[in-house]
């Protein structure tokens, strides 16, 4: 028997529900021990392995969800819906409400907002992640006391901007089948219907295009850097479906910009200087993108997709603060091979800050907070971008060594 603590709400008839619920005979079969009804969150709990469903019009599915995290995934009834859904949607859908990104989204043409919404325009969060590792790599790279190549930033700028929107392109065309199953992305336009497949084939063919454009304005050394890279873009996708590491190849993607920032200015790189920031680079994605993915973790365990957030569950804090310690430690060892001063340094002490109040003020369990916690990491590309350009700035020119006629 499912032992049933109620709370009525005024949102659902929650009397039939039980009613219903408890005169189905699969359910009484299938649920040996207790099921609770959590009235802070509108969500059924369940510490059960199993699936139970009954035949009538009133339909649920629950799921077990992970060792001491269930969550009821789903209730389907003519006559109701849950709050708490509908807010979960509003309140992701909200976080961009007032950016003039969303605002041209929303005020563009019926016939181009399709592809904007598939590359992301209306959130630009990513592009931002996928630039600051760039500008980190020629903030490093430029002249003792001089500031970084000002139309090489601008250029990496468009080329962020344009590979983003690739691989969300590409994401979204391996993952049809299943954003449609997840609150947060069943609204995409290869999902809704807006776009078909051979849209977005098409559409990502420009984009490669126009990516490629931007990469030929470099060295033939940093060309072929970069163009390596796009194993990483097309698989990543796929990870999820193989490995609980996704989030380690899309850290291998994203930070690839260190090296090839670098490699803009001076034909090479110098590992002393780039590994110990690509790989503090790598640790902040997995950081970030482990909150990010506790949004969508009820889901992910209904669906099978693998996840850091999935793969570290109620360690994530701990585990988390195991990879901001070897960020800092990247960026410690890779300011010291650089000659860096104490401004870089102020800005690691600020990001080791930053890092610490996010992951001690973190609630895993609440999607809004996830989503906060998130976007705040833009904030930690700005400021060690400064903290190199200005640390850069005061370091004294090397004289160089006068040539004997």
């Amino acid at each position: 028997m499912c032992s049933l603590i109620g709370v009525p709400l005024k949102t659902i008839k929650i009397n039939r529900v039980i009613s219903n619920f408890l005169n189905t005979k699969n359910v009484t079969q299938m649920l040996p021990s207790a099921m609770f009804w959590n009235a802070s969150n509108h969500n059924f709990l369940i510490q059960n392995n199993q699936k139970c469903s009954n035949t009538n019009n009133d339909s649920f599915q629950l799921y077990s969800l992970h060792d001491k995290n269930f969550v009821f995934s789903n209730i389907r009834r003519k006559s109701f819906s849950l709050s708490s859904s509908k807010k979960d949607v509003e309140h992701k859908r909200s976080r961009n409400i007032g950016s003039l990104a969303s605002v041209i989204v929303a005020k563009s043409s019926v016939s181009i907002q399709p592809y904007l919404k598939l590359m992301r325009v209306d959130r630009p969060i990513g592009s931002w992640l996928l630039f600051w590792p760039c500008g980190w790599g020629i903030g490093m790279a430029a002249s003792p006391g001089c500031l970084p190549d000002l139309q090489l930033l601008a250029l990496f700028g468009l080329g962020a901007f344009l590979m983003r929107g690739a691989g969300c392109t590409i994401n979204d065309m391996w993952d049809k089948d299943i954003d449609g199953k997840v609150a947060r992305t069943k609204d995409r336009p290869l999902v809704s219907g807006q776009l078909s497949q051979w849209d977005a084939l098409v559409f990502l063919s420009g984009q490669l295009g126009l990516g490629l454009l931007v990469l030929l304005q470099l060295n033939w050394f940093s060309i072929l850097l970069g163009a390596s890279s796009l194993g990483l873009v097309i698989t990543y996708p796929l990870m999820k479906r193989i490995t609980y590491w996704p989030q380690l190849i899309l850290g291998m993607a994203f930070n690839w910009g260190t090296l090839l920032g670098w490699s803009a200015v001076h034909s090479s790189c110098d590992l002393s200087v780039c590994l110990p920031l690509y790989t503090a680079g790598i640790c902040w994605t997995i950081v970030y993108d482990t909150i990010y993915a506790h949004q969508d973790r009820a889901d992910d365990l209904l669906l099978g997709i693998k996840s850091t957030a999935i793969k570290f569950g109620d360690r994530t804090q701990l585990v988390l603060s195991m990879f901001s310690t070897s960020m800092v430690g990247g960026l410690l060892l890779s300011g010291y091979q650089c000659d860096q001063t104490w401004p870089y340094y102020s800005a690691v002490a600020l990001i080791s800050a930053h890092l610490a109040n996010q992951l001690y003020s973190l609630n895993i369990d609440n999607a809004a907070d996830c989503g906060k916690k998130f976007l705040s990491n833009q904030r930690v590309g700005l400021i060690l971008f400064l903290g190199i350009v200005i640390g850069n700035l005061i370091k004294k020119k090397e004289d160089k060594p006068k040539v004997e006629q």
